[in-house]
């Protein structure tokens, strides 16, 4: 017996059993970890992969020429939406990747200055790991908390900053819960004892207004599937001026920075969805938001079982439009998501906690307990959901609930 996963739409999938006739829909609500593909991106790549596919680090014949005036090309289209300049771009396989490359990058240039580095505790793995990387290496971490609602206390961060603090990193938008955090003034108090501030906007592109130039972030991470590109492209923004230590060497590519050969159809989709998504930020943002508390209104309309109580995480005045966080306290985590993924693909935090099977640091860190985050419910909602789709997810959760439940 096997399984084909099907898509018939941004917001759904449709299941089908080889030894059955029988075809189940499963709602998708876990844009957060990754979104389908704009058909119109799918296009644009097409061209790229067998007609247009040569190496476009080799400019001395035409095949390889029209490759790389397609990537200048995307740079141009990247830098120019997100207000910078095309030799700012740094194209990399991801945000893990252009992580990696601003926090290890920096510290590593920056050895001679100063051995300190500020984080916070909701912070993607993709950030916190390097931190933990170089903390081993004998650099001085600060992870700061944040406050129940999930987002930071500036005076917080001022007091960690010390002498030889060389670097600040901070999200934008948390993947877990959707906070939003204070980017423009995190990086003007960076800016005033000459720190540079990398800020983790995988989350955010795509789908809030972002300007890396006007707030002076000196470092933006970016991810191209999480704005309904291809997987496997994303960017690394670097103030003019700031100087990295290369993490992948070898050929030279992106100026010294990142070695590799880049991926044409890849960077091609990324600048393409990007566009996109910029054209329908705002209209999309107020229609989600619209969807988010019609969610979470049909959530608090549900009849709980004896012991039972709905939890909404994060700060919804500060949160991406198109995303709920709930913990469900007094049910067992395992059996409510058991019982829901039949009917909505959704997480019960970030992919990456999801697949290690370890409690989500990001709701700990709110202080939710073990048994808390696990019984948490992340609904990403995307380009495709409709208000007939929320009623199908109260429905499910409604079901669900008392054959999770612990107390009786």
């Amino acid at each position: 017996m096997f399984a084909s996963l099907v898509s018939v739409g941004s917001s759904v999938f449709c299941l089908s059993l080889s030894n059955s006739a029988s075809r189940r829909t499963v709602l998708y609500l876990d844009h957060n970890a990754t979104t389908p593909c704009d058909p119109e991106v799918v296009a644009a790549m097409a061209p790229y992969w067998s007609e247009v596919f040569a190496n476009p680090s080799q400019r001395g014949h035409r095949p390889g020429l029209a490759a790389a005036v397609a990537v200048d090309q995307a740079r141009q289209t990247v830098a120019d939406a997100l207000g910078v300049t095309p030799s700012q771009v740094i194209f990399t396989s991801g945000a893990t990747e252009a992580d990696n490359l601003a926090i290890k990058g920096l510290c590593e240039q920056r050895l001679g200055q100063g051995r300190h580095l500020v984080t916070v505790a909701t912070e993607h793995a993709a950030v916190l790991e390097p931190c933990r990387y170089l903390e081993r290496l004998g650099f001085a971490l600060t992870v700061l908390p944040v406050r129940a609602d999930g987002r930071l206390e500036l005076a917080a961060l001022a007091a960690a900053l010390r002498p030889d603090t060389v670097l600040v990193s901070v999200m934008a938008a948390n993947n877990e819960i959707g906070v939003l955090q204070d980017v423009e003034a995190v990086a003007a108090l960076c800016r005033q004892r000459g720190i540079a501030y990398h800020c983790d906007a995988a989350q955010a592109c795509g789908h809030v207004p972002l300007d890396p130039t006007g707030w002076g972030v000196d470092l933006l991470s970016l991810s191209g599937h999480k704005f309904y590109g291809p997987k496997g492209v994303g960017a690394l923004l670097v103030r003019p001026g700031l100087a990295l230590a290369p993490q992948l060497h070898g050929g030279g590519q992106e100026g010294g920075y990142r070695s590799g050969s880049l991926s044409p159809p890849l960077i091609v989709g990324l600048a393409r969805a990007l566009t996109l998504a910029l054209r329908d930020q705002r209209s999309r943002g107020q229609r989600l938001r619209a969807l988010r508390e019609e969610l979470w209104s049909g959530l608090n309309g549900l009849r709980l079982p004896p012991g039972v109580e709905l939890l909404r995480n994060g700060c919804p005045a500060h949160s991406l439009p198109h995303t709920l966080n709930v913990t469900v306290r007094g049910v067992d985590g395992a059996r409510l998501h058991g019982r829901l993924r039949r009917r909505v693909a959704l997480s019960s935090g970030s992919s990456c906690s999801s697949a290690s099977g370890k409690p989500s640091h990001v709701l700990r860190a709110l202080g939710r307990s073990s048994a808390e985050a696990g019984a948490s419910l992340r609904f990403g909602l995307g380009r495709g959901v409709t208000a007939a789709d929320v009623d199908r997810t109260v429905a499910a959760v409604q079901d669900a609930l008392p054959l999770a439940a612990t107390v009786s």
